[in-house]
């Protein structure tokens, strides 16, 4: 009985189908083990790839880290046999040096060039502006109009008859044989209104817009504020011929325009050589087209006098602090907003308000329409009430008299 068991399992294992089916596993075996190294192959190809473009890109890298850094130098006049006379950005240091024929016949007068450390020129910059003043045009219009301007209905009309009106109707002036105002200087206390005009100035006239305080035209190294003022109005006569015009306001003229001294200082002497450049820009040396000019500044006895003459400012605006009436009319734009909200208490009398705010300024008008919402708000009211208006001008009240104080010792 055992004996023929073990003959038949001899025999099913020599049978021909046996050993067919056994070949088909073991070829099936084996096709699933190429199709797993092909897709470990294909794998480390791809890993290889990227490792070997992550190894040309660290070559590049290391190859800039051990370059030598460029110098920026503009050209300030091509001489012959493809020499090029050059001042370098920052020092002001001037030198001749040689380049080849191709980029001598690139070149021009005033443009900025790519230098190494052999002083020779690797490549050309074009005629570039400083980023500084690229960033100082507003994209966007201000959303300020002359309505939320108030209480200043006489000032406004001298700043656009000298600032707007040349821009939006010059025939006027051409049929009257007149010439329009240089530029024109607001002054005054500060908070009563300076920048808000020149912000809406900039929204009414439909013209670019050119925005920077004067303390970033000073700077700590040679020319390089008088540089800055250079591209400044470089920028807004291109701007200007492809507009129909362009406004320059300069806020905190102070910084830059003050009297000039004998102190000896470089800082001062720093800050006197960018005053002069920007005495040469306005004083028509270079033709300024349809760019009009503001300042703006609450120390006009800081200023230089020649920056004051006409020819330069010809037109000095005094923007006072507001009286009762106009007070009225900046408590109605502060409020605007409050009563569309249907947030005013009917126990609120603006005239009131206006009589116990006597000296205030147009900011501190705002200051005090702010926090009686804040103080309603903390007290969780539902309306603004005349109580909340009067906690907020004593707090503003005192914040005048005594915040210096505070901020300093306490």
């Amino acid at each position: 009985m055992n004996v023929n068991t073990g003959a038949d399992e001899v025999a099913a294992a020599e049978s021909p189908v046996s050993g067919a089916d056994y070949l088909r596993q073991e070829n099936t075996m084996l096709q699933k083990v190429m199709e797993a190294q092909q897709q470990e192959l294909n794998s480390l190809r791809s890993e290889m790839t990227r490792m070997r473009m992550d190894n040309l890109q660290l070559k590049k890298e290391n190859a800039a880290l051990k370059r030598m850094p460029l110098f920026v130098a503009s050209v300030l006049e091509k001489l012959p046999e493809n020499e090029v006379y050059l001042r370098q950005m920052g020092n002001n240091q001037e030198y001749v040096t040689q380049t080849s024929t191709e980029i001598y016949a690139q070149i021009t007068s005033g443009c900025k060039v790519a230098v190494n450390n052999t002083l020779s020129i690797v490549k050309i910059l074009g005629d570039t502006v400083d980023a500084r003043v690229k960033v100082m045009e507003l994209e966007e219009k201000p959303k300020v109009t002359f309505e939320d301007v108030g209480g200043l209905a006489d000032e406004i009309i001298e700043v656009r008859e000298a600032v707007e009106y040349p821009l939006t109707r010059p025939e006027a002036f051409e049929r009257f044989g007149v010439i329009p105002p240089k530029g024109v200087l607001l002054y005054g206390p500060p908070g009563t209104g300076k920048t808000l005009i020149a912000k809406a100035v900039a929204n009414n006239a439909g013209v670019p817009f050119l925005r920077l305080a004067g303390s970033e035209l000073v700077h700590k190294y040679i020319g390089e504020g008088a540089q800055l003022v250079r591209d400044l109005f470089t920028l807004a006569r291109d701007l200007a011929e492809r507009s129909s015009g362009v406004v320059v306001f300069i806020d905190e003229i102070d910084a830059v325009g003050s009297m000039r001294t004998n102190d000896g200082t470089s800082g001062s002497a720093e800050v006197q050589r960018t005053l002069m450049q920007l005495l040469a820009e306005m004083d028509g040396f270079n033709t300024r087209g349809n760019i009009r000019i503001m300042a703006a500044t609450n120390r006009p006895d800081m200023l230089d006098a020649a920056l004051l003459r006409p020819g330069r400012f010809d037109r000095l605006v005094k923007v006072p602090l507001p009286d009762s009436a106009a007070r009225s009319q900046i408590f109605a734009i502060h409020m605007r907003k409050i009563r569309a909200a249907k947030a005013v208490a009917k126990d609120v009398n603006v005239d009131e308000l206006v009589a116990l705010t006597e000296g205030f300024n147009g900011s501190q008008i705002e200051a005090v329409c702010r926090e009686a919402g804040m103080i309603a708000i903390r007290e969780e009211e539902k309306k603004i009430s005349l109580k909340q208006f009067l906690d907020a001008i004593r707090k503003i009240k005192n914040e005048e008299a005594n915040g210096i104080a505070d901020i300093m010792y306490t």
